[in-house]
């Protein structure tokens, strides 16, 4: 067996890199990445790139990929989008022609460049074809190699089949891959701010996709017992039902954006073990058998008839268990164990009634906004993965939920007094006649509301998501628009606008002066 080639030196990390990767998916195509603005801003190219001036190349524009991917050379698992075998084809650096904003040029749909690789080198053109939709809705482009001293006619790239970083083949690769890159995996890079709890490496995410129906699996060094494995949770809301591997897998995967929420507080489950078509329950108490990462907490001032010794889910193993566990839903309380009398959020509940419109509850939202901004006070939407919204607004040391409770009271009546015919202070919902209820009667020790990134029990496990104010102006807005399926995808393009709430010392302004 001859050794294999050393391959070249990988560029400098400049800002200008490219990249173009041979991916044997579905079927073969290249993939053409050219770093811009923090991304891989990508072109697939089925026939790959030439450098004969005399051919033109249909190149279809896809999503932007992370820089991280940029030397990426291993096999995507099947199941995934876009699943192959994938090798690094060329490499190299970039630089715009005729522009000094590629970013603009692209948006116009004519970008000219050169590169300077070890295979393409030379002057090139990506020019936007008519409306620029092809058939899979996605824009289709021309690549286009210029006539000069580099162009070469007839230049055939499936003529020069290795990997620029290795030497490898696709074959090589697809028959002894050296690395694994999942959709979750592309999470890892975009998520990496959050240090005190890092998410899944792809082994780990390897070895739980790899296990039978139940098992020992290890995340961050600590041991899960996992069972059931493709059990039913929750029936496809389009596709296929999903498992219990996936909620567990969802869960180790989002732990560094929900943990922020989770960590130092009790939490309340909502379990569902026999899936959701079956009634779940709520569960307060931690489990006798629990794991030692699985931390106890003992409420000091619960009553004899009352729950005594809470979960307080901290590290990502805790999360994945309770997965396991068949705890679908968690709802965090809103005070600390350090101080469970003093909550941390005030929380806005717009719970919507049986004649209610999720355009009503955006409007409610709306007005929310508007007080909010009129006092000066931060806070920021969620989706509740069901038919409302939910507002969290944090809060200064020091209150209480007395505190909490009537401050969101009183913002709630002015609003309420504003919509009459929207809302309903009715306790129970048949008498409400339809109407939503402005709740802030949530704002109650023990009292909670779901997690940021939970999921909930319902068909296509839909999730909580935070949102930007901005984005109840979207008109493809639903309460339960993301799911544990593309929910992922979501946090790779924007950062979860709740999360730098957390812990802010805001102190509650008086209402009572806005009321008009």
């Amino acid at each position: 067996m001859t050794a294999e080639p050393a391959g070249g030196d990988e560029p400098a990390p400049l800002a200008n890199r490219f990249v173009v990767q041979r991916h044997r998916a579905t079927r073969l195509h290249y993939d053409l990445r050219l770093e811009m603005n923090g991304v891989l801003v990508s072109w697939a190219v089925p026939k790959g790139p030439t450098l004969d001036p005399g051919v033109k190349r249909m190149a279809v524009h896809v999503e932007d990929h992370p820089l991280e991917y940029f030397d990426f050379e291993g096999v995507i698992p099947k199941r995934e989008y876009g699943g192959g075998d994938v090798i690094v084809w060329d490499w190299g650096t970039w630089a715009p022609a005729g522009s000094d904003d590629p970013g603009a040029a692209v948006k116009n749909g004519e970008l000219h460049f050169d590169l300077v690789g070890e295979k393409l080198r030379g002057r090139f053109a990506l020019v936007r074809r008519g409306s620029g939709a092809s058939s899979g809705g996605k824009e289709q482009w021309l690549l286009i190699h210029k006539r000069d001293e580099h162009a070469v006619d007839g230049w055939d790239p499936e003529q020069h089949r290795s990997s620029v970083k290795s030497g490898r083949t696709n074959d090589d690769v697809a028959a002894e891959p050296r690395a694994q890159w999942t959709r979750n995996t592309l999470t890892v890079a975009r998520w990496a701010q959050y240090e005190a709890w890092p998410a899944p490496t792809g082994g780990e995410l390897a070895s739980l996709d790899a296990m039978r129906k139940e098992g020992f699996w290890e995340l961050g060094g600590r041991e899960i017992r996992v069972t059931n494995l493709d059990k039913v949770l929750c029936p496809a809301r389009d596709g296929t039902a999903v498992t219990k591997r996936e909620l567990v897998k969802y869960y180790a995967t989002v732990a560094p954006l929900m943990l922020p929420y989770l960590a130092g507080r009790a939490v309340n489950l909502h379990r569902y073990p026999s899936g959701v078509g079956k009634p779940g329950f709520w569960h307060k108490a931690r489990p006798d058998h629990a794991p030692d990462f699985v931390k106890p907490w003992h409420y000091a001032d619960a009553e004899p008839d009352e729950t005594q010794i809470y979960s307080v889910i901290d590290n990502p193993a805790a999360l994945a268990w309770m997965a396991n566990f068949g705890a679908i839903e968690l709802n965090p309380w809103t005070s600390r164990v350090d101080a469970p009398h003093e909550p941390t959020w005030a929380l806005i509940d717009v719970d919507p009634g049986e004649s209610s419109t999720f355009d009503d509850v955006i409007t409610l939202a709306r007005l929310y906004r508007t007080a909010l901004d009129h006092l000066r006070v931060k806070g920021i939407p969620k989706v509740t993965g069901k038919r409302g919204i939910q507002i969290w607004v944090p809060v200064a040391a020091g209150y209480t939920f007395d505190d909490t409770r009537a401050w969101v009271e009183e913002i709630s009546r002015a609003i309420g007094a504003a919509v009459p015919d929207l809302v309903s202070w009715a306790w129970t919902k048949r008498d409400r006649d339809g109407k939503a209820r402005l709740d802030y009667t949530q704002n109650v020790i023990n009292k909670t509301l779901v997690a940021p990134f939970s999921v909930r029990p319902a068909a296509g496990a839909p999730v909580s998501v935070p949102i930007e104010w901005d984005e109840l102006e979207d008109p493809e807005l639903t309460p339960d628009r993301w799911t544990i399926r593309d929910v992922l995808e979501r946090l790779l393009e924007q950062d979860d606008p709740l999360r730098s709430l957390v812990g802010l010392q805001q102190q509650l302004p008086e209402i009572s002066s806005t009321k008009s």
